[in-house]
């Protein structure tokens, strides 16, 4: 900040030198140096507790449950602090039906209802999406186990078919064979015919 200064007063000092025709004086500059000013201790700021901040939040319910922190009773409209130790409050400090968290509209009976057939939804989805899963499954093996069947019954089908085919066309090549005298004879036949 000082330097700042020291720059403007240089500028200015020199502007306004030239403006008086004394240009050609030259002008000497002896910065100061900053005075140390003393410095008092910073006063400590006490934060407040949480028992003070829901209570200064208690003209009403939606100015108490801006801080999550706070719970506001309505039996004796009253901001009074959340018992983090707990899940729920306890009935000394304010009945379930009467204790309002996060929203003015909401009790924390009905929040806990609420919660519980969410869950209940939640957990019941979760077992039909697995047992689905598992039917799916078993289903898919027996699906493939019966194509697996029935394409082993094509294939030997097929075999067998065209093992008869080709027991047909031996069986015609053999004939035209004989009837054209090309008809090899087996061994013994032969065997038997040279002995004749």
């Amino acid at each position: 900040m000082n330097i700042a200064l020291v720059f403007i007063f240089m500028i200015f000092g020199s502007v306004s030198a030239a403006g008086n025709g004394t240009a050609d004086t030259p002008t000497t500059f002896k910065p100061t140096t900053p005075k140390a000013v003393p410095t008092s201790q910073p006063t400590p700021v006490s934060t407040p507790s949480l028992q003070e901040v829901c209570m200064s939040r208690n003209s009403s319910c939606e100015t108490c449950l801006k801080d999550a922190k706070c719970l506001w009773c309505k039996t004796n409209s009253k901001c009074v602090p959340y018992p983090t130790g707990d899940v729920l409050p306890k009935s000394s400090l304010c009945s379930l039906s009467e204790a309002r968290w996060g929203v003015c509209w909401v009790n924390f009976e009905a929040l806990i209802i609420a919660m519980g057939v969410i869950g209940g939804i939640i957990l019941l989805a979760v077992l039909v999406c697995i047992c689905c899963c598992c039917c799916c499954k078993k289903d898919n093996k027996n699906k493939y186990a019966k194509e697996d069947e029935k394409w082993e019954r094509k294939k030997k089908d097929r075999q067998e078919k065209s093992a008869e085919k080709r027991a047909e066309r031996k069986a015609k090549t053999d004939e035209i064979r004989r009837k054209y005298g090309l008809m090899k004879d087996d061994n013994y036949q032969r065997f038997d015919n040279e002995e004749a």
